[in-house]
């Protein structure tokens, strides 16, 4: 049995489990909202990790392993809510009316720990050994260092240490909350946006009036956020326009609303969701070999560990031992085997039972951990917030809906009745795989930042199956209430709900579609062939910018997300990436103009962007939580309302006007000269 002597350095504390907690239920609820409203998620390593200084600085004995170890419980549950990609389909279609506590619990836990078990056997190759950059942990890491007592000492302690990175979350979050405040008062509007009509071709653009999604802007970066304008172009100026002049509305019906529900709806964002799929599949393929001698390279390192003397293994080179690994692994089938009987028993299905659950367990076990491979190196690659994680659950989806239906037969789908339970059970599969695909993709990017600030590896994977813990009983009821106050595009809604409220659930929705489609028989495959040549031509496009061009990338996930989400998501999330490019071209000028490396110089203003953009995500999206309680419990959709619908045009550009001048704010924010 291998044992680890006793470390005397504080990592894993009481206090740090229940700050780490706390932090995890706020960013839980948050990632929730935003997840659901746009389609995206943010990594919640940083601004927790700042939070945690400026909690923990109060007592004198903190270090910097157990501020560590608290921004890695907190990230983990953060990242765990990106299961609302695939579980609100459940209710789309009609299969849940709710979100039953222990079954979605169940999901949420299983499959993040078994995404925490998958990757330990990848730390040595991915994080220790291999090349990747990890750009978000090694962020967090940097972070860290100075704010931490420990290592910023007098002459290396800056804004963190101080505190200045508190308040630029701080300051974030109250912009967010009053500009989403102004708009539940219905003094701006949520969007802004027009459309051109040309003889029986309609185009249009808008942008979404959204703090969150500007922050998320600044996160991205100026090259994702490019590539998602560019897939705006493609569908919007491109797809939406040929297709109206090709297949005009019916008679009587108006062309704009044509354009927009149906063509852009049904036909355009399938185009998408190909050229996404398409894009995955060249991740994977570019990805197979580094994965296979990354995995080959730590399970040898492992051998070498139990064949020596364990005492004599270092403190930052202690993972769960191996065996733990496999059998916590192995455990964890047992109860996975038995939310797939709880879920199938009582169904159609039931009858296949012992069949389908087999199947759903080897399937969710293996598929889980080819993703959780694919999903820590893309994280190493190109950062948890950049990783197309929502591809790999639409290929999930897929996968599972051909898989049911080749244990069905095409007739026993041909049911109706039973085809529903078959759509249902081939999401419930997508979002065990998701659940591992998201823990993966945070665990090592957190495990990189624990190497960077000497922690110690099994403390750090404690940290992320606690955090899994914890988020699993936070989703489930933020799920809840988050449905009863707002509904999702596509469900059934409660009595009086607003239709123009509801929450758009995108990933969701389109892996409904697409489950549906395929066990149907009915998808439209000639929009997602068309997408799928859309998403070659990005990757042919991309590889020739690698080869010719340092400087210049088209990520083809980024564009493909571009065709598929909403204008009014896209826009203000490009918007927010050109401001973070201005600021990034200012700061670079600042830098040669003072004879000063553009890296060093740069450091604390961009760590300052990248705090202030957290909080504008976190502020929104946390009073959309709270917007939610309220509905709940008056039963008014609009409990804030103080304008009515006359003030609505002028809402829309004043509500423009001021959001502009936020945009302005937060430039003039970040290149503040500060003491």
């Amino acid at each position: 049995m291998t044992r680890f002597a006793r470390s005397s350095i504080r990592e894993l504390t009481l206090r740090g489990i229940i700050l780490g907690a706390l932090i995890t239920v706020v960013f839980t609820a948050a990632n929730v909202y935003l997840g659901l409203k746009v389609g995206l998620t943010f990594a919640s390593s940083i601004p927790a990790a700042v939070i945690s200084m400026a909690v923990l600085r109060l007592a004198k004995d903190s270090t910097i392993q157990e501020n560590n170890f608290v921004q890695t419980l907190a990230s983990s549950a953060g990242t765990l809510s990106s299961v609302i990609f695939v579980l609100p389909g459940l209710v789309i279609v009609g299969y849940w009316t709710g979100f039953p506590f222990w079954q979605s619990a169940g999901i949420c836990a299983v499959g993040g720990i078994l995404g925490v078990m998958y990757t330990v056997p990848l730390r040595r190759a991915m994080v220790v050994q291999g090349n990747l950059p990890y750009p978000e942990g090694v962020a967090a890491a940097e972070v860290l260092k100075v704010g931490s007592p420990d290592t910023a000492g007098e002459a290396g302690a800056d804004e963190a240490a101080k505190g200045a990175g508190l308040r630029d979350v701080i300051a974030g979050t109250l912009v967010s909350i009053g500009f989403f405040l102004m708009t539940a008062m219905r003094f701006f509007t949520e969007q802004f946006q027009g459309f051109l009509r040309i003889g029986n071709a309609v185009t249009g653009l808008g942008t979404g009036l959204s703090m969150a999604l500007l922050g998320a802007g600044y996160l991205v970066g100026a090259t994702v956020g490019f590539a998602m304008f560019v897939g705006v172009a493609i569908a919007w100026f491109g797809a939406v326009p040929i297709l109206t002049w090709l297949h005009p509305p019916i008679d009587g019906m108006d062309l704009i609303k044509y354009a927009n529900s149906v063509v852009w709806r049904q036909q355009v964002r399938l185009i998408g969701a190909g050229a996404i799929a398409a894009a995955a599949i060249w991740t994977l393929i570019v990805l197979a070999k580094p994965m296979t001698d990354g995995i080959r390279a730590s399970l040898n390192a492992m051998k070498t560990v139990r064949a020596g003397n364990a005492h004599s293994v270092p403190r930052v080179e202690q993972d769960i031992p191996f065996h733990y690994v496999m059998a916590i692994a192995a455990v964890l089938l047992v109860p996975l085997a038995g939310l797939f009987i709880s879920f199938i028993l009582g169904t159609p299905l039931s009858t296949h039972l012992v069949v389908l659950v087999l199947a759903g367990v080897v399937f969710a076990a293996v598929m889980g951990f080819i993703v959780a491979a694919a999903s820590g190196y893309m994280a190493g690659l190109i950062g948890s917030s950049n990783s197309p994680i929502s591809s790999i659950g639409i290929l999930a989806a897929i996968a599972s809906s051909l898989l049911l239906v080749t244990l069905l037969g095409k007739d026993g789908v041909a049911d109706p009745v039973i085809r529903g339970a078959a759509v249902a059970l081939a999401l419930f599969t997508t979002s065990v795989v998701l659940t591992i695909a998201t823990i993966a993709n945070d665990n090592l990017q957190d495990l990189k930042t624990g190497q960077l600030v000497g922690a110690t590896p099994w403390r750090q994977q404690v940290a992320l199956v606690l955090g899994c813990i914890v988020g699993a009983a936070v989703i489930p009821p933020v799920l809840n209430l988050l449905q009863h106050a707002y509904g999702f595009a596509g469900a059934p809604l409660d009595p009086g709900m607003d239709p123009a409220k509801t929450l758009g659930a995108p990933q969701a929705t389109l892996m409904a579609t697409l489950a549906t489609g395929i066990l149907s028989g009915k998808l439209d495959w000639s929009m997602l062939g068309i997408g799928a040549v859309v998403g070659i031509c990005l990757v042919v496009v991309d590889e020739v910018l690698k080869a010719t061009t340092r400087r210049f990338r088209l990520p083809p996930l980024a564009v493909a997300l571009g065709i598929y989400l909403p204008m009014t998501v896209t826009v203000p999330v490009s918007l927010g990436a050109l401001l973070a490019y201005i600021v990034d071209r200012v700061l670079a000028q600042r830098a040669k103009a003072a004879g000063v490396p553009f890296g060093k110089f740069a450091d604390v203003p961009q760590r300052r962007a990248m705090l202030l953009a957290s909080g504008m995500i976190v502020g929104e999206s946390l009073f959309g939580v709270a917007q939610a309680a309220i509905i709940s419990l008056t039963g008014n959709q609009e409990p804030l309302a103080v304008m009515g619908d006359s003030f609505a045009g002028a809402a829309e550009w004043l509500g423009g006007a001021v959001f502009l001048v936020a945009c302005l704010w937060s430039v003039r924010w970040v290149l503040a000269e500060r003491k």
